[in-house]
């Protein structure tokens, strides 16, 4: 039995696919792909078949990770291969590696967050007003959790951020904690700026580009 970490970019219209639709959509492709899967054991066996940091709906992913058990040794170029000539469009493998790290040790993101305005005036006091909104140290939202919904200071969650305008469009860079303790959508986030700074874009796109564990190294 051989682990495998398949790394995949999600984008386009593909982001609006559900992560049960994704869990879907992926074991059926190994299937078609004629990958063997190890199956657990028990009344109900499944194909072992891990996302281990499912995307929120509308985000889209540049390099995420998703664990396989396969029964039998298959070179990671063939695995990306066959993946690819099979998977649907806005999803692709960019790498297949072994698993050297565990799930448990994510602990933050990288996420890039674009809001397209009518000019490029507006675009530059959103990032302005979105800077000085989150140097203060003061950025409340209501957030869902296991005990019920809570008002909660996303700024406790974020651990590095710049915003700039690009013409038209206000760019966001924010790590953001994203581990199994603490946890902060990019979504929320950016809806919330765009409450407290009185904006509403025309547009607006997330991506998370790059996944870290504690001490800020890329996850492996």
């Amino acid at each position: 039995m051989n682990f495998v970490r398949l790394w995949y970019k999600k984008s386009g219209l593909a982001v609006y696919t559900s992560h049960l639709d994704m869990n879907r959509c992926f074991t059926r492709a190994v299937r078609r792909a004629g990958i063997p899967l190890w199956y657990t054991e028990g009344f109900n066996p499944h194909p072992y078949l891990t996302f281990l940091l499912p995307l929120p709906l509308g985000t889209a992913g540049e390099r995420e990770p998703v664990d396989i058990r396969t029964l039998e040794d298959i070179s990671p170029e063939e695995i990306k291969a066959r993946l690819n000539a099979v998977l649907p469009g806005g999803v692709e493998i960019v790498d297949v590696t072994e698993a050297k790290d565990k799930a448990n040790a994510v602990e933050s993101a990288l996420y890039e967050i674009k809001a397209e305005f009518n000019s490029s005036e507006d675009a530059a006091e959103f990032a302005l007003k979105a800077e000085s909104i989150v140097k203060t140290g003061v950025l409340e939202a209501e957030k869902r959790s296991k005990k019920g919904i809570k008002t909660v200071n996303l700024c406790e969650f974020i651990l590095d951020f710049d915003a700039r305008a690009d013409e038209n469009t206000a760019v966001l860079t924010a790590v953001l904690a994203t581990g199994t303790q603490n946890n902060l959508a990019a979504n929320l986030l950016e809806e919330t700026l765009e409450k407290a700074a009185g904006v509403e874009p025309e547009k607006c796109s997330l991506t998370r580009k790059t996944i870290y564990k504690a001490d800020r190294a890329v996850f492996e």
